[in-house]
Parts: structure tokens; sequence; C-alpha cells
């Protein structure tokens, strides 16, 4: 990830109050590429290699490659957006400059959810792996579920990040350098070490390729942490408003990222297959089990003898999601910062103290991460929320750009998409897959934060309406009007569908047949009904003057 300093308000070009001024272009290619690849290398790789095996075998690799293109679709149209709007925070901008304040206000929240929900991931991924040494056993039951004083410990470590958090940019900063650099430097070692002395080929075939068929490839996408782990290329976009040459760098930056995060956790998988004795998983693949499996890499370095690799990683267990952690604490604030800035929280998110800190944004990043623990207590349920919390997020960008591609089609744009045209719609289709692949026992849960979020934010942008508040949202019903539809009816697919506890009425191949029309349907009403490209430049342009420094 980049440095701390140079972060700004995700939702927002804004300067901090008191500071006044614009963002300072400084940021270079590598600094973006940085920012995006130490976002996708982070806890994801300590889990994802195993959680994935145990759902589809060996064919877990088809898995990543899927996975890996459904990525590139979202990085592709990403890039065109980034280079054509080059500001801070752009994931949740596009659909508001396309498709009004209600869009602007979903997304927002969307936003805000994913983030929320990274920073309880990094800590449960951070006690999993410490169940190694014996005074943390008794943190976790035999099901992967916090016990009581596992829970303590979760709370105690979100209080940790909140704290830091409070120390300021500055602290952050030298906090995050460090960890940073082991995030790349641990997995490429463990790589090399694993494939060098211990691989046995034989491992990908003995017990059957593919032991659960389609649906366990197609299910290790979302379930166990496949997208989470390859998630994070944006962060190039979030700061683009800082970048020396964002027309030029920002898709650089964002498909050379994808690239480099899909090489290093495809080699982490067949490192992981190839070096699993076959003891481990004599009974398939789902019952795969050796002594360490809570801390899945560090437990197979010892088992095959390598305990000083064991150690490393140990220690990188703590550093690394430690370093995720403190990062998301900080883009929580930030979001809900912004939120408020666009009249969509209320004034009091916009408070910062002395050091420049979003105090009420960190203390509710607080609250949201303890009350994560509570109904998805295991790391595998926190990465299904978290991944459809954060495709739903993404799924806004392609819409954005169909939208934008036939309003502005003569709007400058440093990086044009080849066949942006059909590009587009496949990757909205393939982000709306994602999602159903989740299940219906993540969506569910999704559902019931996303009533919450309309619940809280549309209450108080009702009340700002009617009080007349100076920021007041503009909520532009109709071009908004298929997004209540979109979720609603995903929904309702996911239900009957088979996947992650649902009701099972629709066969397999049928219910991804039924989301990826439902959401075909949902792609060309979004552009039809998107703002008229008067109100587009308004709105593009009411943010680049508060970008530039204006109010």
């Amino acid at each position: 990830m980049a440095s701390l300093d140079q972060l700004s308000p995700p939702s927002t070009g804004t300067p901090a109050p008191g500071k006044g001024g614009s963002l300072r272009r400084e940021v270079g290619l590598i600094g973006l590429l940085w920012a995006s690849v130490g976002s996708i290398i982070g806890s994801g790789w300590l889990y994802g290699a195993k959680n994935a095996v145990v759902v589809a075998g060996p064919a877990a690799l088809i898995s990543w490659g899927i996975g890996a293109v459904a990525i590139v679709l979202l990085a592709l149209v990403h890039a065109e957006l980034g280079g054509l709007f080059p500001v801070a925070g752009g994931t949740a901008r596009y659909p508001h400059y396309a498709f009004g304040g209600l869009a602007g206000m979903s997304f927002g929240w969307f936003s805000w959810l994913q983030a929320a929900t990274v920073a309880p991931i990094e800590v449960e991924a951070m006690i999993g792996y410490a169940g190694h040494w014996e005074f943390a056993k008794s943190f976790l039951n035999e099901n992967g579920t916090l016990t009581t004083s596992g829970f303590v410990v979760a709370v105690f470590l979100m209080g940790v990040f909140v704290a830091v958090n409070f120390l300021g940019v500055r602290v952050l900063a030298a906090t995050n350098s460090i960890a940073t650099w082991l995030k790349i430097f641990v997995p490429l070692l463990a790589i090399f070490v694993l494939a060098v002395t211990n691989f046995h080929g034989s491992n990908f075939t003995s017990h059957g390729f593919a032991p659960f068929g389609m649906k366990g490839v197609l299910a290790a996408i979302s379930s166990s942490g496949i997208i989470f782990a390859l998630l994070g290329f944006e962060q190039a976009i979030q700061i683009s408003g800082e970048s020396k040459n964002p027309k030029r760098d920002i898709p650089r930056a964002v498909l050379g990222s994808v690239a480099i995060g899909t090489l290093i956790y495809v080699l982490l998988q067949v490192v992981f297959i190839g070096a699993l004795p076959g003891s481990s998983f004599i009974d398939g693949w789902d019952k795969l089990d050796f002594p360490g499996i809570e801390g899945p890499f560090a437990g197979l370095a010892t088992l095959v003898g390598l305990g000083w690799l064991a150690w490393v990683l140990y220690f990188d267990a703590i550093v690394s999601p430690g370093g995720t952690g403190l990062i998301y604490t900080t883009s929580t604030s930030r979001i809900s910062y912004g939120l408020s800035k666009n009249g969509y929280a209320p004034q009091a998110f916009e408070r910062i103290d002395k050091r420049g800190v979003p105090v009420f944004g960190l203390v509710l990043s607080f609250v949201t991460g303890v009350i994560c623990f509570l109904p998805f207590p295991s790391w595998q349920e926190l990465v299904s929320f978290i991944t459809s919390a954060s495709v739903l997020m993404y799924a806004g960008a392609p819409l954005a750009f169909g939208a934008l591609r036939r309003r502005l089609p003569a709007r400058e744009r440093s990086y044009r998409l080849p066949a942006g045209g059909v590009i587009s719609p496949l990757a909205f289709v393939v982000a709306s897959l994602i999602i159903y692949w989740a299940g219906w026992h993540t969506l569910s849960r999704l559902g019931m934060a996303i009533v919450l979020g309309y619940v809280l934010l549309g209450s108080y942008a009702f009340y700002a309406t009617r009080k007349r508040l100076p920021n007041a949202p503009r909520l532009d019903w109709r071009a908004a009007q298929w997004l209540p539809v979109y979720l609603v009816g995903l929904g309702l697919i996911s239900w009957q569908g088979g996947f992650g506890e649902g009701q099972g009425n629709i066969p397999m191949w049928w219910d991804m047949a039924a989301v990826a029309g439902f959401a075909l349907v949902i792609y060309f009403w979004a552009i039809r009904v998107a703002l008229p490209a008067e109100e587009i430049e308004r709105n593009v342009a009411d943010v680049e003057v508060v970008d530039a420094g204006g109010h």
C-alpha cells in the first residue's frame, strides 16, 4: 500500500479543515503500482490457498484463473475511468457522476461497508495464525470461531488499530512502510523455498484434479477468499488525485498490479498443493488435515522440516495483517468523512483533531469492527461477506463506464479500452456472478447491512433536505431507478439458487444463466436512464472544483 501520508479522504478531495490548498501531485508510476500491489498482497495469501483447495481440490487453480479473469475485466474498466477522471476516491465517485446522488450514496455505503469489514478480517487472520502458540489455543473453537477469550483479544486488537490511527498520519506511515516490504518479500520467499525443497507433482492428480466438480470450482472463487485476495487494484485510483501523470500512469498501475498479484497467488497455490504430504489429504481434499493447519503455510513449513521458514511466516502473519488492518481502519474513517462532505452523513464526521484525524469516523470504525465479530466470527465467513461487499462496490464501475461512454463520447480519454462496449457489460455480469457464488447465507446478511445503510444514510439525507442544509444531496431518483431492482432481484435469485444454503429450486447452470441475463437487463436499463450529459458535466465540474482546492 501507499504510505499513509499519500492518502486523502476517499470520497472527497476537500482539504482537511484548517489546511487549505490542493492535493499535491507527487506520486509517480512506481508509487501507484506499489499502492495497489501492497493492497492485493495482504492476509489473503495466508489462508487463500488452503481454503481454495479444500473447496475445489487441485482444480482450485482453475478457480484462481477464473477469479483473475474477473478481476482483469473489472480492472480494465477502472483503467479507462481512472485515466478519464483522476480524482481521489474514484471508485465511489464514478456512479455519482453518471447516476446522481442516490447511486452515489449507495455505492459510497458499499465502499464504507467494504472498508469497515477488512480490519476484522485481518484480526481473524492474526488470531488464527497465533494458534500455533499454546497460550493462544484457547482463542478459537474447533470450528474456527472465536471463544470468549478470543473475542476479547479481537476487540483489543481492533482497539490497537484505532489507537495507532489516533497518533496521526506520520506514525501510520512509518508503521506501514516496513509492513509493505514484508508483504511482498515473505510470500516470494515461501514460494521459492517450498518449490525447491519439497514438491510432489503427483499431488495434483492422486485424488482427482476436480473432486467436487465445477460447483466446487465456482464456490471457491467467492467463499474461499480468492476474490478477496485479488482485490486491491483500485488503490492506485483512490490516490490518483495525487498522481504526477494520472492519465498515463493510472491504467498502467491498475493493470500491472493485477498481473503481479495474480502471478504470486497462483504460484502460492501451486507450491501449497505440491508441498503437501500425501497423508494430509488421504481422506479427500475436503478433509485436508495436518499438524498446524490453523496456520496453513507455517504449519506446512514445519511439517516438511523447514522450521526456520515457519518462524518467518508466523512473524509475518502478525505484521502483514496488522499493517493492512491499520490502513483499512484509516480508510474507513476517511470514507465516513467523505460521506459527510457529500451530505450523506452528519457533519460530526468531518471534525478532525489537531493531528488531522477524523475522530468520529475512527470511533465508528472500531464499533463496526467489533460488531463484525458477532455474526461472522470465523475468517472464512468474514471473507465471503467482504467479497460480496467489495464486488458490489466494484459493480458500479462498469455501469458508470457504459453511461459515460454513451453520454460523454467526446471527452478525452488517456486510455480507451478496446471493445469497451463488450467488456463493460461482461464485467458487470461477472461481478454479479461473483456476488451470487458467495451464497445465500452470506448475501442474506449483506442484505441486512445494506438495508441498515439505507436507513441510516437515507434518514440523514431526508433530514438534510427537509432542513435545507447547505450540503443536502440531490438524490436523482429517476437515474437510479434500476438500483433497488438489482439488489432485490439478485437476492431473490440467490435465495432460490443452490449456493450457500439457498433453496436449490433453480438447477445448476440455469441459476447462473438467470444471473447473467438479469445483470444484462440491469446494465442496459441503467445506461438508458443515466443522467443527461449536462448534469454529468455539472457533477464532474463540482468535484473538480473541490479537488482543485475550491469550495
